[in-house]
C-alpha cells in the first residue's frame, strides 16, 4: 500500500511552502501559487496559529488564491477545527481565495486514518466565491448538507470514509460543481458506505453540471463497477475514475457490458488487479473511440488469497 503524498498542484497552481524564515524576495507573488502552511508538530515554540499570523503579515493575503493548510500539530490529536478556525477569521483579509485544501499531510507526518478532521463545511459558509475544496482524513470528518453556489470541485480523501459523510455531501444544494472525487477506503477505519448511500449520486440527479467522478480507493469497487455500467450519471462524464481499489475483471467485464463508455475522455483503473486478457479486452473496447485507458499500477494479491487478498491504494 502506499501512503498519501504532498500536494504538487492544488487550485490549477503549483504548491510552495510558507516559512517564515525564508527570504521574502524570493517569494513567487501571491496570486501565482497555492501556498502550504504548516509547521513542525515538535517544536512547541511555532504553533501554526504564529505560522498563519505570518503569512498573513508577510504574503498579501489579498493576491491569496490557494490555500493549503498543511501540518497544524499532532493531527492524531488535535483536529482541524483550530486551523479552519483561524482561516475564516481571515476572510476578510483572504479577500480572492478560490481553492483550500485541509490536511496535507504525508504518511511520515500521519497516516491518513490518523489525521483528525472536524466540520470542514464552515469553510463553504466564510468563502462564498470558493471553487474548489479539499479534505484528506476522514476520522472525525463532519459534512453536514450545505449549499453552495459557486463550488466547482470537491475531493475528500480518506482510507475509510463514513457513510453520514457521504451522505451530507449528496444532500448538498452544490449547483456548479463539475468535479466530485470521493476515497471511501475500507470498513476497517470506518470506510462503511455502500451502494445504497450512493444512489443519489448514481442517478444522475444531485449534481446537474459533474463531468469528473471520482468514486475510488474502495474495497468494494466491484460492486461500485457494476452500479456504474448502468448509472444515469455516466452520460454526462467525461472522466470516470475507478481507480485505487481493488477492482478485478468482475467490475472491469461489468463495465464492458453496461452502457456506452465511448463518450468519455479518460477512463482511470489504475491500481487494478485486472489480468492482462481483460485489460487488453477494456483497451480495445475502448480506445479505438479516442478513450484514454489508464491501467497503470497492475497489483497482485497477497499471498495465495485470490480475490481476498486485494488492497486498496490507501488505508491507513
Amino acid at each position: 500500500m502506499y501512503g498519501a503524498q504532498h500536494l504538487h498542484e492544488f487550485g490549477g497552481l503549483p504548491v510552495v511552502d510558507f516559512q517564515h524564515t525564508s527570504d521574502e524576495g524570493s517569494w513567487p507573488a501571491a496570486d501565482a501559487v497555492a501556498w502550504r502552511v504548516s509547521v513542525d508538530p515538535y517544536d512547541d515554540d511555532r504553533p501554526w496559529e504564529e505560522e498563519f499570523a505570518d503569512f498573513l503579515d508577510r504574503v498579501d493575503p489579498a493576491g491569496v488564491r490557494a490555500l493549503i493548510i498543511g501540518q497544524w500539530g499532532e493531527a492524531y490529536e488535535e483536529n482541524s477545527s483550530v486551523p479552519i478556525d483561524l482561516v475564516i477569521a481571515a476572510a476578510g483579509r483572504l479577500t480572492s481565495l478560490e481553492a483550500v485544501f485541509v490536511g496535507d499531510l504525508e504518511a511520515e507526518e500521519a497516516e491518513i486514518t490518523w489525521i483528525q478532521q472536524s466540520d470542514v463545511t464552515a469553510l463553504l459558509a466564510a468563502f462564498p466565491a470558493l471553487a474548489e475544496l479539499g479534505v484528506r482524513g476522514g476520522s472525525e470528518l463532519v459534512f453536514p448538507p450545505a449549499k453552495h453556489e459557486r463550488l466547482r470541485a470537491l475531493t475528500i480523501q480518506a482510507g475509510g470514509l463514513p457513510s453520514e459523510v457521504v451522505r451530507g455531501v449528496l444532500d448538498s444544494e452544490l449547483p456548479a460543481l463539475e468535479r466530485l472525487d470521493l476515497w471511501l477506503g475500507v470498513s476497517a477505519y470506518e470506510g462503511n458506505t455502500d451502494l445504497a448511500d450512493l444512489a443519489p449520486l448514481l442517478s444522475g440527479t444531485r449534481f446537474p453540471r459533474l463531468n469528473h467522478l471520482g468514486v475510488r480507493n474502495s474495497e468494494i469497487q466491484n460492486e461500485i463497477a457494476s452500479a456504474v455500467a448502468s448509472a444515469p450519471v455516466v452520460a454526462q462524464l467525461r472522466v470516470l475514475d475507478l481507480s485505487n481499489g481493488t477492482l478485478g475483471d468482475e467490475g472491469a467485464a461489468a463495465l464492458l457490458e453496461g452502457q456506452p463508455l465511448t463518450h468519455l475522455e479518460l477512463l482511470d483503473l489504475h491500481h487494478h488487479f485486472l489480468t492482462d486478457a481483460m485489460a487488453e479486452r477494456v483497451r480495445s473496447a475502448l480506445e479505438p473511440h479516442g478513450v484514454r485507458v489508464d491501467l497503470s499500477e497492475k497489483c497482485e494479491p497477497w499471498g495465495d488469497r485470490g480475490a481476498e487478498g486485494r488492497y486498496t491504494a490507501v488505508s491507513e
